[in-house]
């Protein structure tokens, strides 16, 4: 059984210092360090941050083996006798985001995908893991604990999914259905913020959102046997990264003082707790099992990632933690992020999943002409989805409840002809319309789903002229953050970097200034622009468009009869028509 020893008490030194004990039952040892970690999915090299790789042998001399590097994450080493082993390696531990580590002196916070080794021939054994920590620090593992001390992992595979947090760190105990639930938070908050502390209501409602996802999954109890939050509060911090028995959340302290700050931290996580069902153990087949040496294509991601999101925009008003008309806030806001996308055009949700990992996790700023992310176009596909459904008797929970007694709970990955099946039986006009909107650049047809629920778009213009340019705040002159492809500064031969200097003459030093001469109450005209590019100043003729769309918002008809205000309720509760 393989033993990972961590040491965190270089936390001032943001180091990790890594100890793995192994019996080898062979001669000739490979072991590698994962290059990504699952729900996150881009290649991130954790190797960059391990040093100091060493190997000894009990009945050696004390002596450190020779290492063959067979890739930059993998060693290979060759055994005169099978005596016992320990591989040494110190980690940096200075990049605090949920799929990350992260180790000061407040506390310190271990994506183990990134720390432990995996041993050829040992995926499928028990692990045993041991910390060593700073005076007065708590560790919280959700793994269960090994009665000679420590933890104990199932597999590599649930050692790797296991976050670690440590600190002094208070911890709260609550119940889902009778199963064992802890809440743990780090970070400081805005005076009158404090969550659990100052907010008696906080786990109740996380419990009751909790139990909106079980009843969601069609199932009584959790998937997990027991459960963890880890909330990392930060400046302006958003995010999550789900597990099997846990899930980190980071989330920003400004974010949380503002009025929706709690509604949204709870929809993150109920996006988060859902995944222990949708993309833990119900999973795409081409995650099962893990490759963690590689990038796999999963055409699916628009499930696994655009479902969870769109429900998780509802599960805080069917556990009865905000109102009907804050939800379709929250959903006219998606929408309107979706429809000002102008990438959406380019890339389809197919391309968006199979391309996450080169594409959706290193944005630039030509990313939005050219692609659209899987998480945002799948919600407004899964909107769609839902409300097509329910004009044929049925509703998305349906489809989920019956994917997660064919697959899920059973453990058999589903492909994406899996999906359309399970769609198709219950809309057979899906067999035909849903392969078109994964493959398609064009928009569902929105607003005639919306009418059903009594809903409508309306849009908000700009109050200047569209220049096709975001310009962002400068060191004395503004600077071009992103160009809309065949925009008006496009097609001005204008550029990502080029600083503006002055419009018709006129000197600009803020971004306010340039839009204050393009106002949306006179006609577009051609204007002289002078700008600096590499160090060189410049001129060009840049025409404006008419006022462009800056934001969409989702309202009531002031038509809708009583028959659309049931079905929109009975909608937004995730209820069956």
């Amino acid at each position: 059984m393989p033993e990972l020893n961590l040491d965190l008490t270089a936390c001032h030194q943001h180091l990790v210092r890594v100890r793995i004990s192994h019996r080898p039952r062979q001669g000739r040892l490979v072991f590698s360090l994962p290059s990504w970690t699952p729900g996150s999915y881009l290649i991130r090299d954790y190797v960059r941050q391990l040093e100091g790789l060493e190997v000894r042998q009990v009945g050696q001399g004390g002596s450190v083996l020779p290492l063959r590097r067979l890739t930059p994450s993998s060693w290979q080493l060759e055994l005169s006798s099978l005596q016992p082993i320990e591989i040494s390696y110190t980690l940096l531990a200075a990049e605090l985001t949920v799929r990350t580590c992260h180790l000061n002196g407040e506390h310190g916070f271990l994506a183990l995908a990134a720390v432990a080794l995996e041993i050829e021939g040992e995926r499928w054994s028990c692990h045993r893991l041991q910390l060593n920590l700073p005076p007065s620090w708590q560790a919280f593992v959700p793994l269960a604990e090994d009665p000679g001390g420590g933890w104990l992992a199932q597999n590599f595979d649930q050692l790797v999914d296991t976050p670690i947090e440590v600190g002094p760190h208070r911890c709260h105990s609550f119940s889902v259905a009778g199963v064992p639930h802890r809440w743990v938070s780090w970070g400081p908050v805005l005076e009158g913020c404090e969550l659990v502390e100052s907010d008696p209501h906080w786990l109740k409602h996380l419990e009751s959102v909790c139990l909106a996802c079980c009843r969601l999954m069609g199932v009584d109890r959790p998937a997990a046997a027991h459960y963890l939050f880890v909330l990392h509060l930060s400046d302006a911090g958003y995010g999550g990264l789900e597990h099997d028995l846990s899930t980190v959340l980071q989330f920003g302290r400004r974010a949380l003082a503002r009025p929706e700050g709690r509604r949204k931290l709870l929809q993150l996580a109920a996006h988060e707790y859902l995944h222990q069902w949708n993309v833990r153990r119900l999973r795409p087949a081409e995650l099962t099992p893990y490759r963690y040496d590689q990038a796999v294509v999963v055409p699916s991601l628009w499930f696994a990632e655009g479902i969870t999101s769109y429900v998780d925009r509802l599960l805080p008003l069917t556990a009865g933690c905000c109102t009907e008309a804050e939800v379709i806030e929250d959903l006219g806001a998606d929408l309107s992020r979706y429809l000002l996308s102008p990438g959406r055009r380019i890339q389809s949700l197919r391309a968006s999943s199979e391309e996450a990992w080169v594409k959706l996790y290193r944005p630039d700023a030509f990313s939005a002409n050219s692609q659209i992310s899987y998480y945002l176009k799948g919600a407004v596909l899964a909107l769609v989805l839902d409300l097509h459904l329910r004009r044929a008797g049925s509703c998305l929970p349906v489809i989920l409840r019956e994917l997660w007694s064919s697959h899920g709970a059973v453990g058999r990955g589903y492909r994406e002809a899996d999906l359309i099946a399970a769609f198709t039986r219950h809309a057979p006009d899906l067999a035909e319309l849903l392969p078109t909107w994964l493959a398609g650049d064009g928009d569902p047809p929105l607003a005639n789903y919306l009418a059903d629920v009594g809903l409508g778009l309306k849009v908000t213009l700009g109050a200047s002229q569209e220049l096709g340019c975001r310009l962002d705040s400068g060191t004395g002159a503004p600077c071009a953050g992103g160009v809309q492809r065949d925009g008006p500064a496009a097609r001005a031969g204008l550029t990502v970097g080029d600083e503006w200097l002055a419009l018709d003459g006129i000197r600009l030093r803020t971004p306010e200034d340039a839009l204050a001469m393009v106002t949306a109450g006179e006609s577009p005209r051609a204007r002289q622009l002078l700008f600096s590019r590499d160090g060189l100043v410049r001129t060009a003729t840049i025409t404006p468009d008419p006022p462009a769309p800056v934001a969409w918002s989702l309202l009531l008809d002031p038509d809708g009869t009583e028959t659309m205000a049931q079905q929109r309720l009975r909608w937004l509760t995730l209820e069956a028509p």
